[in-house]
């Protein structure tokens, strides 16, 4: 990763313009699967263009011999019959691309379509090709199946290609949102016509997204180390049996790598130690976006509304009023076109709702109290007698102890070995369903994963691999296989 790229140096030299050219003829010939190409085939292609009408066949000798010196093409020397007496007396060679020469022919293809603007896109139905597919690689793991090599390493091909799709677009996408010239045609007016169907793209974005998200992420939580290992064993196998002549150098770990890729598949969907996940940061812009999109459409209608001529409103309301003949009429249109002339409007900073097509009617009213504006003005009290409440306040101490006492010997009746295992719990009630799991919650936010509970105890929360079922109640719960440890039970309960 050290070195220096000398296949990249046609790309910046003086001669860029005839060495691109050529180059860019070997890309397209290698699209046709035609690797090797004679000078004379060049050569005919070039002077096609009027940048090469005074370009010598000697010249394209030239840059061929340079271009294989800096490993963008390689010579071979072609040794059939010579057709003429000047093949036969110098050598003839056919020419053929690297390897290096074609990825950067490629990446500069891409490069020119895509323009100077951020490309990609919020694909919603990627998300849901990657659930199918780590759901599939869950059900062989899962339930043993016999799958062939073959068949799981196109799988695990699959799963990657489907979350490089993902993270790409994504990025590449919200990268344009933010870019300047995004920014410059939202405060366009034009910007208007486009604001629903840019609105509606990103909520059915994140609709889809909230869909899938939530079984990714058990997915991946319910895959083990150990289970993933065995997959990919297969798959590992059947990427050796691909013949190559070129001596690979053994790895001290042939699974490190592939490791390291579902990782990051966990890492962009569950976060890690050094921060939230890429998916929570992609929900979190996604609607930013949405509420900007809002704000400018509010900026630019009120930009509109002040600079709109009323010259035309005005002269049409005269027209009407000179057209009527009864004042009682007259009185009527002033009524509708400028209200009551009596009433004092009262302006509030409260703003009840953010929803800038919100009909007046449909807010609830807001309350204004107006004083007086005198120096010596002072709210008028009235004396009270002071209430005591100490009994209610004891009914109320001893109703909550009581509740917590009895909370206290549920949870007490569940306890084996000062532990409480969730796979080993009969049906519980609902508010101890509510309390076992507040206590994760708790835990969770907190290094050690170590809380002390409303009960006065000691918990430490510890997650263990695979997936159980919670019964209730109200209902069972799928979640993740925790044991609850009390931690001083004994002198906590003294």
């Amino acid at each position: 990763m050290f070195k220096r790229v000398k296949e990249a140096t046609y790309l910046t030299a003086e001669k860029a313009w005839s060495y691109r050219a050529i180059l860019r003829y070997f890309f397209i010939q290698h699209e046709r699967m035609r690797e090797f190409l004679f000078p004379e085939e060049i050569y005919e292609y070039l002077i096609q263009y009027d940048e090469f009408k005074d370009y010598p066949i000697e010249a394209l000798h030239i840059d061929l011999d340079t271009l294989v010196k800096w490993g963008n093409l390689i010579a071979r020397q072609e040794l059939g019959k010579s057709r003429t007496v000047e093949e036969f007396k110098k050598k003839r060679f056919r020419y053929q691309s690297t390897p290096y020469t074609i990825e950067f022919e490629r990446m500069l293809i891409q490069l020119e379509g895509m323009g100077e603007v951020f490309g990609g896109s919020l694909e919603k139905s990627q998300f849901e090709r990657l659930y199918q597919s780590l759901a599939k690689i869950e059900r062989i793991i899962k339930g043993n199946l016999m799958e062939k090599n073959e068949e799981c390493a196109q799988l695990w091909d699959d799963t990657l290609s489907y979350f490089r799709q993902i993270t790409q677009n994504t990025s590449d996408y919200i990268a344009y949102l933010n870019s300047e010239e995004v920014e410059e045609q939202m405060q366009t007016e034009a910007f208007l016509v486009y604001k629903d169907q840019f609105t509606t793209y990103l909520r059915d974005f994140i609709i889809a997204l909230q869909g899938t998200s939530l079984q990714i992420q058990d997915i991946l939580l319910a895959i083990t180390k150990s289970e993933l290992r065995a997959f990919l064993q297969k798959v590992i196998q059947h990427k050796d049996q691909v013949f190559r002549f070129e001596q690979e150098q053994e790895e001290t770990d042939p699974y490190k790598e592939q490791e390291e890729k579902w990782a990051s598949i966990k890492d962009w969907f569950l976060g890690n130690e050094h921060g939230e996940s890429q998916y929570e940061m992609l929900q979190q812009r996604t609607t930013e976006s949405i509420r900007r999109i809002t704000r400018v459409v509010q900026r630019l209608g009120e930009r509109h509304q002040y600079f709109r001529s009323r010259k035309k409103d005005y002269l049409h309301l005269a027209k009407w009023f000179s057209s009527l003949e009864d004042l009682e009429e007259a009185h009527q249109l002033s009524s509708v076109a400028f209200g009551v002339l009596h009433t004092r409007h009262f302006h509030i900073d409260h703003i009840p709702t953010e929803n800038i097509y919100t009909d007046v009617w449909d807010e609830e009213p807001m309350e204004h109290e107006t004083k007086p504006i005198t120096r010596n003005y002072r709210e008028k009290t009235r004396p009270g007698a002071v209430t005591s409440n100490t009994k209610k306040k004891e009914e109320l101490k001893k109703q909550y102890l009581e509740q917590k006492q009895q909370e206290k010997k549920l949870i007490e009746q569940y306890i084996e070995g000062n532990e409480i295992h969730i796979e080993n719990l009969p049906l519980v009630e609902s508010h101890v369903r509510k309390l076992l799991l507040s206590w994760i919650g708790k835990a969770m936010v907190r290094k050690d994963r170590t809380i002390k509970t409303e009960l006065g105890v000691k918990v430490r929360v510890v997650i263990r691999d695979g997936r159980v079922l919670l019964r209730a109640k109200d209902g069972v719960l799928k979640m993740p296989n925790v044991t609850f440890q009390f931690i001083d039970l004994e002198g906590s309960a003294s």
